[in-house]
């Protein structure tokens, strides 16, 4: 589970449309504060979703073959072929010039309810759902287990939370730096997602056959 969950959460942090969209709240008006509201609502939802798997397995894990960990297996396993299905079709369609969301005009604007709702919006639902598959196995009566959620949430926010605290503590630096950032993100944007579909596709594809054959 640990390294799956470590993998899942590499994959959701590094994604290059909400990094470049968390960059543009920094750079607008009440940056930091929208920044900090986009960050915690996107935390809540990885908690929320953490939370209720917890929930539906009482905090133990289902025996090995049964039926909801064949079911879990066979999520994570539709969610990998699925995206590395959807890394193959954005391949084929590179090069193609990068065209900025219509709503990113209006970033400057947002207000914080919009920056909360942003979070959620532009979550990875494909490697959220993954991630959710692989907290079924989770024991809550070992230490390490709560450690390893814990570190998963984290690592999906990291990027979120780096950038934020640079913007707190060197303003100046942080939005000539963040802006560069964003621009290599957008000029880059298929390519990451290309790449980060199917390393993270063909990790869970893998893992979930081994998983139900062995």
């Amino acid at each position: 589970m640990l390294v799956d969950l470590v993998v899942i959460g590499t994959a959701i942090t590094l994604g290059p449309l909400h990094n470049s969209a968390f960059i543009l709240l920094l750079a607008s008006r009440r940056g930091v504060l929208k920044g900090l509201t986009f960050l915690l609502s996107w935390l809540a939802n990885l908690v929320v979703v953490v939370a209720c798997v917890v929930l539906l397995t009482g905090g133990k894990p289902p025996l090995h073959h049964s039926s909801p960990s064949t079911a879990a297996v066979a999520a994570k396993l539709a969610i990998g072929v699925g995206l590395v299905l959807f890394g193959g079709y954005r391949y084929r369609t590179l090069p193609r010039p990068y065209r900025p969301p219509s709503w990113t005009a209006r970033i400057d604007n947002a207000s914080l309810g919009t920056a909360a709702a942003l979070a959620w919006l532009l979550q990875p639902w494909a490697l959220v759902g993954a991630g959710a598959a692989t907290i079924v196995d989770a024991d809550l009566s070992s230490l390490s287990d709560w450690l390893a959620l814990t570190g998963y949430c984290l690592l999906a926010t990291l990027s979120l939370l780096v950038m934020e605290l640079y913007a707190v503590w060197a303003p100046d630096s942080a939005q000539a730096r963040l802006n560069a950032l964003r621009t290599w993100l957008e000029r880059h944007q298929d390519q990451l997602v290309v790449t980060l579909s199917l390393l993270a596709g063909l990790w869970l594809t893998a893992t979930s056959i081994y998983a139900l054959v062995a």
